[in-house]
Formats: structure tokens, C-alpha cells, sequence
């Protein structure tokens, strides 16, 4: 699809037609399933988002549960077309970077909470894949984080040896290559030093619909493509007072619940309207990089991250057919903010960010630079970000039986899964937040929506100021 650059959609809602991505490039059998022709009238629990995080909740809710509700999963498009369809796959926990930024908003004790509980999740997602027999090309490696500025390298390493010193966090896992090593370690061309720790990664939409397939078949859960849903509303009796249930609008009618479940990410505001500017759509740039037909690349073993300095960064997992995932680009468009910044449209590529792919394997890594490597796919997707950087999970504040599970700020895949279980457990068994297992600091509150304060938008501002000032 050509690029073009258009304004941000007015419907905060997923957008028809989406560009493809490599992992929805191959059908899915469950893309445009619906269980029963016409939409129930009632379940136990409407779950909005047939994403990893609406899936995973509803497996958690019906795991092992000996008196399972009844659940409706609506999506507005194909099954699991939006983020977890369109992302890196890449599952990769931040077991350092961000820690002193954490530690600095929310205390030593809420950073190391965070960073122990994104590092269980390679494991996590690793046990789900073994248990449910996931064919979704789950590898479990190494990511390795490579830093080719050289001020902020130092700045990097000043503040791990901080954190190893401090002791607050565990930094066990995380290895430290400085730079006399660290080029021919990594492979990646004028590396100023590499930090390494374990990751995995996935074709993250084979997962999801597998997973999806043994909810229908085993547990009956009902799912219904290509079903957007318009509104939620206090449900009324004959007599026209309100019950404790909700009513679930769509476009094929509606269902009656008692509860709710938000698994909506980037387009939580326009079914949640408190949460506008709480947490925004942002949509992002992947591509896909193969090798001449016939011939054999290089092999990388690990995964990575390219930090090219403090703000501007890529990611890439080798895949086992010999071609490369990358992410990242945003040095083409970031300091453009309606290109990517509250923009839903991810049916249209983001300006010159594709050419920023060409030749990208040979510009950064020892070894192929006669490899012939050459951009085979580009798309764009829709993630959401939190305007605070947490995830907001729990019980939406002053609507008793409707929950969140949204605002990933991009990287759901070492979040989605344990988030998902402590939520089902509050659905699940009336669990308190305080004793799901979940951080204190993803807790969904009133103080949170209502925050005037904005560090996301306040970390952006240089960037878009920047713009301002070319364009006078």
C-alpha cells in the first residue's frame, strides 16, 4: 500500500481495512469466526478485544474453575487484527533501562516489583506454550540490547553499576559487555557497550488464535468477529429502572452482563471516555527483511534492541525461516506528531519510514554486508499509550463489574499475560488488586484518570517543539 500522510481519524476506533502485517499476511481460521450467528442475549462476562489481553483473561477466568461463566468476546475486526497481531513479537522484559526512571516516579520498591515481574514472564509465556501446546514458533533466547551513542552508554552503565550496587533490584540476569568487547559480542557495527538478558520470541497471532481455538472447542466461550462495540450503559428492567448488570451495544444488537472487561488498549477511549488522553493511540512501524531467494543469511542467535541514543531506539528478532522482524524507525516520524501520536490509522503506512529499512542488516551488522538482505514487508499498528507509562488494570473506578486491562505503552508482551490472570482473579473470586499479584503501580484509580499531570506528553514535548519550530 502506498504511503500517505493524512490527518488522524476522528473515530477513536479501529479503522477498516488495516495495511497488513507479516503475522496476519497468512489466514487465520478464527480471523472472521463468529460462534452463533446472531449475539446472545445475555453472558455472564462481555470481554471487548480479542487480543492477547482479552483472550489470556478469559483463559484465566476459566482455568481450572469448577463453575465457569459464560463469556462473549467481541472484535471489532478479524481475531486478534489489532496489536497482537501487528507487534515484533518480541518478548522482552525491561530488567534494567527504565528502572531508574521507575524508581525516580514511584520508588526503589514499585521499580523492583515492575522489573521482577516483567522477568517472569519469559517463563511464563513459556510454560503457557508447553501446557496448551501452542504451535507459535516460541523460541527462548537471549535479547541484547546494543548502545551506539557514546554519551549515553556511559550514562547506561553508570546507572546499572548504580542499580548492582544499590541491590534493590536483581539484576542477576542482566550481563554487561563493555565496549572493547562489546562490537564482536553483539555483532552489530560500532557498539559502545551491550547489556544481555534472557527473552523470547513468538509469531504472537498463532498463539493467540490457538489459544483462542481450545477456549471455543473446550470451554464454549463464544466469539464474535468483526463486531465493534458502541457503547456500555447501565442496563434497565421492564420498568425502566436500573439493574446492576450492563448493556453491551454493537451494531448486531446487544448483550446483557454483569461484567465487563476492557481489553481494548489503544482504543479504550472511545468505549471509555474517562480514560481519553489517560491513555492514547500511537501507532508504530514493523517490517520484515529476508535474504535472496535460495541463499542463506547469517544466522543470529539472539534478540535485539538498537538504542541509537537516549530517545531513538529499534528492535529485531531473527526468525527460524532465516528473515529478520524490525521495529522502530521512529527517527523518520516521531518529531511529526499527528503521524503517530493519538492516530488510529494504521490502513496507511507513516510517510518515509519504509525506506528506513532498506539495506538495514547491511548498515548494522558485521557479516552481511554482502548477505542481499532486502525489505520484504512494512506495516504499521495501533498501540496504547499510558500517559503515566503503567498499564491500568483492575476495576474501572465508580462502575462496579466492569474491568481494564489496557495501556501497554507497547510492550504488552512481557505484561499481558500475569496482568491477565491477576485481573481474572478479581473477576474470577472477588480478589482485591492488593492480593492479585499484579504491581501496585498498575492499579487503575480515579487519582489516575483525573491527573492533570502528563510525563508521557512531557517527555514528547522537545520533540514536538522541534516541529513547531521548522515549520516557522
Amino acid at each position: 500500500m502506498a504511503s500517505s500522510q493524512s490527518s488522524p481519524s476522528k473515530n477513536r476506533g479501529p479503522v477498516p481495512n488495516p495495511v497488513r502485517s507479516f503475522w496476519t499476511s497468512t489466514p487465520g481460521e478464527l480471523d472472521d469466526f463468529r460462534s452463533t450467528p446472531n449475539l446472545p442475549e445475555s453472558s455472564d462476562v462481555v470481554i471487548i478485544g480479542a487480543g492477547f489481553a482479552g483472550v489470556a483473561t478469559a483463559y484465566h477466568i476459566l482455568q481450572d474453575n469448577p463453575e465457569p461463566p459464560s463469556i462473549v468476546i467481541l472484535e471489532a475486526r478479524k481475531v486478534c487484527g489489532g496489536a497482537s497481531g501487528r507487534n515484533g513479537g518480541h518478548v522482552k522484559p525491561d530488567t534494567y533501562f527504565n528502572v531508574p526512571k521507575y524508581t525516580q516516579m514511584y520508588g526503589a520498591e514499585a521499580a523492583a516489583e515492575l522489573a521482577a515481574f516483567e522477568a517472569s514472564h519469559v517463563y511464563a509465556v513459556k510454560d503457557l506454550v508447553e501446557r496448551e501446546n501452542l504451535d507459535c514458533d516460541f523460541h527462548l533466547t537471549r535479547a541484547v540490547d546494543v548502545y551506539l551513542d557514546p554519551a549515553h552508554a556511559r550514562d547506561t552503565e553508570a546507572a546499572y553499576r548504580k542499580l548492582v550496587r544499590d541491590g534493590v533490584v536483581d539484576m542477576r540476569d542482566v550481563a554487561f559487555t563493555p565496549r572493547k568487547d562489546a562490537e564482536r559480542v553483539s555483532g552489530v557495527k560500532g557498539a559502545q557497550c551491550c547489556f544481555s538478558f534472557t527473552a523470547a520470541h513468538l509469531w504472537p497471532l498463532k498463539m493467540v488464535q490457538q489459544l483462542l481455538r481450545g477456549l471455543i472447542e473446550k470451554k464454549g466461550v463464544n466469539v464474535q468477529a468483526h463486531t465493534p462495540v458502541q457503547s456500555v450503559h447501565k442496563a434497565k428492567d421492564a420498568s425502566g429502572n436500573e439493574t446492576p448488570s450492563w448493556t453491551v451495544q454493537t451494531p448486531r444488537g446487544a448483550i446483557t452482563t454483569r461484567k465487563v472487561v476492557y481489553a481494548t488498549n489503544g482504543y479504550t477511549a472511545q468505549v471509555l471516555p474517562e480514560y481519553s488522553g489517560r491513555i492514547v493511540p500511537v501507532r508504530g512501524v514493523c517490517s520484515r527483511i529476508v535474504g535472496p531467494s535460495g541463499t542463506k543469511t547469517p544466522h543470529l542467535v539472539n534478540t535485539y534492541g538498537i538504542r541509537f541514543d537516549a530517545r531513538n531506539n529499534d528492535y529485531l528478532i531473527p526468525r527460524a525461516d532465516g528473515s529478520i522482524v524490525v521495529g522502530g524507525a521512529r527517527q523518520r516520524f516521531w518529531h511529526v506528531r499527528d503521524s503517530w501520536f493519538d492516530n488510529v490509522r494504521d490502513d496507511e503506512l507513516v510517510g518515509d519510514a519504509v525506506s528506513y529499512f532498506d539495506g538495514y542488516m547491511q548498515r548494522h551488522f558485521r557479516g552481511w554486508e554482502d548477505s542481499g538482505a532486502k525489505t520484504d514487508q512494512v506495516w504499521t499498528g495501533i498501540m496504547g499509550y499510558s500517559s503515566d507509562f503503567m498499564p491500568h488494570l483492575g476495576e474501572v473506578p465508580g462502575k462496579a463489574g466492569q474491568y481494564i486491562i489496557a495501556g501497554f505503552s507497547g510492550h504488552g508482551m512481557p505484561e499481558i499475560l500475569l496482568s491477565s490472570k491477576g485481573v481474572a482473579a478479581m473477576i474470577r473470586d472477588d480478589v482485591p488488586f492488593e492480593k492479585s499479584g499484579l504491581p501496585r503501580i498498575f492499579k487503575t484509580s480515579r487519582e489516575r484518570i483525573t491527573n492533570k499531570q502528563n510525563p508521557l506528553e512531557e517527555s514528547l514535548k522537545p520533540l514536538w517543539e522541534g516541529e513547531a519550530k521548522a515549520r516557522l
